[in-house]
């Protein structure tokens, strides 16, 4: 990595303190991956509306005459508009929404949206502030495109130029805050940062401390349904994101803030198996409880 490429980087890494009081990184995603993200999931979008219209298209085909004119092509030109209508605003809203936070554009370029912290501590990603940042895209990119597209006729006299303004001063916003922010991100209190890209390996929970001694003190760690029911699915995301990373000072403030969470002592030298064991059996208990359809949500359900 050259200097610059580096520089670069840690212009983008920050730090957040979550619920639990750890500090966690994160860095943000680059202007030219939201972009990118963006550009695929339009083309997406595309994709799939021009298909279902054609679709809709050959269904309407077999009716002619008055039918057409009547209640049966009033209907596909219905189900249609109520198509094209949920699916470019649901499709955001609807995969921001997810567990991943990310739509498939977002995902295949290693980004996500997340809870910006604001004032002492950070939160979790909100129903609302996912709504809010999407509705907010209609403001800053479709009106200003539809006022483009309909200005070469002439009849909306200069609403090419307004349009252009409009777009532009949208478009150019995240070059004018440090965090790359569009104007959705800061109404609704969020951010889009990288994923990281290591992937838990599959052994995480199947070999080790997870399921047997640990292999540095040959310790097992055993944990009783009241230490583990402390814990919800939000912890159980936050202790997998702290593994995948495997900082060491993460690591051992985690150790630290469970084993003082469920009265036990903490010991030094064998925090990863402690928490490959806790993570292991926390997990299982949740997915235990999810086939009754039980869930715990976080630590304060």
């Amino acid at each position: 990595m050259t200097a610059t490429v580096a520089a670069f980087a840690a212009k983008r890494r920050r730090t957040v303190l979550t619920a639990e009081g750890l500090a966690m990184p994160v860095t943000l995603a680059t202007r030219a991956s939201r972009f990118a993200a963006l550009l695929l999931d339009f083309a997406i979008l595309l994709t799939v509306t021009i298909a279902v219209t054609y679709a809709l298209y050959r269904i309407g085909g077999g009716i002619r005459g008055e039918a057409a004119k009547g209640g049966a092509g009033e209907f596909l030109g219905i189900v249609q508009a109520l198509f094209w209508f949920l699916a470019w605003n649901g499709y955001f809203i609807a995969f921001e929404l997810g567990p991943r936070g990310a739509t498939p554009g977002k995902r295949a370029l290693g980004i996500r949206v997340a809870a910006r912290p604001l004032g002492e501590g950070g939160k979790r990603l909100t129903a609302e502030a996912v709504i809010a940042r999407n509705l907010l895209r209609d403001i800053e990119l479709f009106m200003p495109l539809i006022f483009l597209l309909v200005a070469p006729s002439g009849e909306a006299g200069s609403a090419g130029v307004a349009g252009m303004v409009w777009f532009l001063v949208f478009a150019l916003f995240p070059f004018f805050n440090r965090d790359a922010l569009r104007a959705g991100d800061i109404v609704a209190g969020t951010w889009v940062v990288e994923t990281p890209r290591s992937k838990l390996p599959d052994t995480l929970s199947t070999e080790g401390a997870a399921t047997g001694p640990s292999t540095v003190t040959g310790a097992s760690y055993r944990f009783g349904e009241a230490e583990l029911a402390i814990y919800g699915e939000h912890e159980l995301q936050t202790l997998e994101r702290v593994l995948r990373e495997d900082r060491e000072e993460a690591i051992v403030a985690v150790h630290e803030a469970i084993c003082r969470k469920i009265g036990w002592t903490p010991g030094a030298g064998d925090e990863r198996a402690f928490l490959e064991a806790y993570y292991a059996q926390l997990r299982a208990r949740l997915e235990g409880g999810m086939r009754f359809g039980k869930r715990k949500k976080d630590k304060y359900e």
